[in-house]
């Protein structure tokens, strides 16, 4: 790595125990690609005065030549969560994820595939109008009540299959849906893998 380590605690004091495992997980990332040029991991605890039941948070930032990539885990993501370590690995392992997925583009190994992007609800929030689907990509990608069309954004509920449009630009939030339309389980493909377009 180019650069050092970079570790952000908010909310959570910090542990040596995870300053190794982080430090750890990104040594294991090099061996996955040798040219990072740095790692940026963001920790976030659940806010004080919260109902039981917040998770943490982790964010993983790696830049690579000409390209950052970014992982999330995020605090309703699943409720092991709770756990801090397992909420870095899940972290790490989805950095991985995106890490092998970089290297296949920048090889060439994927090409563009006909068909609209699909992926489940994981997340919704009727009462302050968004949620978050798990894109076939393993994306996890914010929608807004706005962008689902017909309209249903009240009848969306967790584990239904939609088709979505990613924005080319992502946001301060991440991945973000300009269009989600709800299809059937029977049209839905979870082999579905177009182009990051």
């Amino acid at each position: 790595m180019q650069t050092p380590l970079e570790i952000s605690f908010k909310q959570v004091e910090p542990s040596d125990d995870i300053k190794a495992l982080v430090a750890e997980k990104a040594r294991h990332l090099e061996k996955f690609y040798d040219k990072i040029i740095s790692c940026r991991v963001y920790i976030r605890a659940p806010h004080k005065g919260q109902r039981t039941g917040n998770l943490f948070e982790v964010i993983i930032e790696v830049a690579v030549p000409g390209d950052e990539l970014v992982a999330r885990c995020h605090q309703t993501d699943v409720p092991q969560h709770q756990h801090l370590p397992v909420a870095v690995r899940h972290a790490f392992d989805a950095m991985e994820v995106e890490l092998k997925r970089w290297k296949a583009q920048i090889r060439g190994d994927v090409k563009a595939h006909d068909g609209p992007l699909q992926g489940k609800v994981v997340e919704i929030h009727h009462d302050r109008d968004f949620g978050q689907i798990m894109a076939t990509d393993n994306r996890l990608i914010y929608f807004h009540r706005n962008s689902v069309i017909d309209g249903s954004f009240d009848e969306l509920e967790p584990r239904d299959a939609v088709e979505l449009v990613v924005q080319t630009d992502e946001s301060e939030i991440g991945p973000q849906a300009s269009t989600v339309r709800r299809i059937g389980a029977l049209a839905f493909d979870p082999e579905t893998k177009p182009s990051r377009r």
